[in-house]
């Protein structure tokens, strides 16, 4: 973790990765056990049009340097042990935008972006 990071991701957030694949039943797989990272965030809605015209909202924004996050992927500001990330409240990973790390070249930033 940069010095920064150590100094700006005081943060906790909660973030479950979405199971690639189907069951034999079609059913998407699940997810994979919580991990809690260290971050940053910030609340608040923006409005954007999508590529086929749908408004999509974006909800949180999540700061951090964890690389693992995608869209559909789950994140929750805060610390939950719940394995199901729809019973915990969680919101869906809309775009993972990574950043350069400009200080100390350690390890890239990430936004993580929810949306509602």
């Amino acid at each position: 973790m940069s010095e920064l990071a150590r100094w700006s991701y005081t943060g906790k957030a909660t973030f479950w990765k979405r199971l690639a694949g189907q069951n034999e039943m079609g059913d998407p797989m699940g997810f994979a056990e919580p991990v809690v990272i260290d971050c940053g965030y910030q609340g608040g809605l923006s409005k954007r049009l999508g590529s086929i015209g749908a408004e999509r909202v974006v909800k949180s924004t999540v700061w951090t340097e964890f690389a693992g996050a995608d869209t559909g992927d789950y994140i929750l500001i805060g610390i939950s042990s719940e394995s199901n990330p729809l019973k915990a409240g969680a919101d869906e990973v809309m775009q993972a935008v990574r950043f350069e790390d400009t200080f100390d070249r350690l390890a890239d930033d990430f936004a993580i972006i929810t949306g509602a």
